[in-house]
């Protein structure tokens, strides 16, 4: 059966201005003339029989059709970028890109990297930090881990390492100020992440001290700076278990109380919807499962 397509570069062209909302955006992405990319869309327009934009001078938006028909073009696009992606690494040695959260990254994934790369042991790895939202237009990865698990529209994500959260400092600070109990926490310095704005609240309610006064409170953009000033004595945060369980077990921290540990959102591997059977993307996720089955 003969499929029925219509212009590839065409196609190309309404996609790069379709998500960017305009066609000398679009232009300068596929290194083209404003009037290519008129001329293009144009002829697509021509060959549907429909239009896909409404103009307002020289900036454009999608009319109703153009919304319906954009999330299959850039599908089809996906799908043959990752097929490429495939076919072309496995002729030049596999390489696989992972895309994490910064805090798991530093503390529970990168010590234990050295275990998949014995295991694999001709695959290059590259690991890039991240905790920006996962659409089409930025998925450079071939597995991303992202706290909670959501519905991202053209990948799979799978649940695989639950998370809880416990007071943490250093040794020598707690040995200059004890706790013994969550109301000792007032004569801390209690360490904030941005990132995790409501963490203290919550553990607080938790422990039955919602109204406690800490001694003073500091505040960081991520999550590992506080943990890394936590390491450093300047205060107490809330660690994450099972995240920190080399820092604990080396001593850099410990947990002076036992609990409560708050359960919050745990961690999922997220997969373009492409790479799904990939084998060896198939493998990582699996390893994934593995390691976090011996923390938890």
């Amino acid at each position: 059966m003969t499929r029925r397509l219509p212009p590839l570069n065409a196609l190309r062209a309404f996609e790069s201005a379709a998500r960017l909302g305009s066609f000398s955006a679009a232009a300068e992405a596929l290194h083209v003339t404003h009037g290519a990319i008129s001329r293009q869309i144009q002829q697509l327009e021509e060959w549907l029989g429909v239009p896909l934009f409404e103009r307002h001078g020289r900036r454009v938006t999608l009319n109703d059709a153009g919304q319906a028909y954009l999330p299959a073009v850039q599908a089809a696009f996906d799908g043959i970028a990752g097929a490429t992606e495939q076919l072309t690494v496995r002729r030049q040695g596999r390489r696989l890109r992972i895309n994490a959260t910064p805090t798991l990254a530093m503390h529970w994934l990168l010590p234990r990297l050295t275990r998949f790369q014995l295991r694999y042991p001709g695959v290059e790895l590259r690991l890039a930090t991240s905790d920006a939202v996962i659409n089409n237009q930025n998925a450079d990865f071939d597995i991303a881990i992202r706290r909670s698990q959501e519905h991202w529209r053209g990948f799979v994500a799978h649940a695989f390492l639950a998370e809880r959260e416990l007071p943490v400092c250093s040794p020598a600070l707690l040995k200059r100020l004890p706790i013994a109990s969550a109301a000792d926490l007032a004569r801390h310095t209690l360490l904030h992440s941005e990132t995790r704005p409501v963490a203290w609240e919550r553990w607080l309610a938790a422990a039955g001290v919602p109204t406690l006064q800490p001694t003073a409170t500091q505040h960081f953009d991520h999550y590992y700076l506080a943990l890394q000033a936590a390491i450093d004595g300047l205060g107490v945060t809330l660690g994450p278990l099972p995240v920190i369980e080399d820092e604990l077990a080396s001593g850099k921290l410990v947990a002076p109380l036992t609990g409560p540990e708050v359960a919050v959102k745990g961690y999922c591997w997220v997969v373009p919807q492409s790479l799904v059977g990939d084998e060896l993307v198939s493998a990582f996720c699996a390893w994934l499962e593995e390691e976090a089955a011996g923390s938890e």
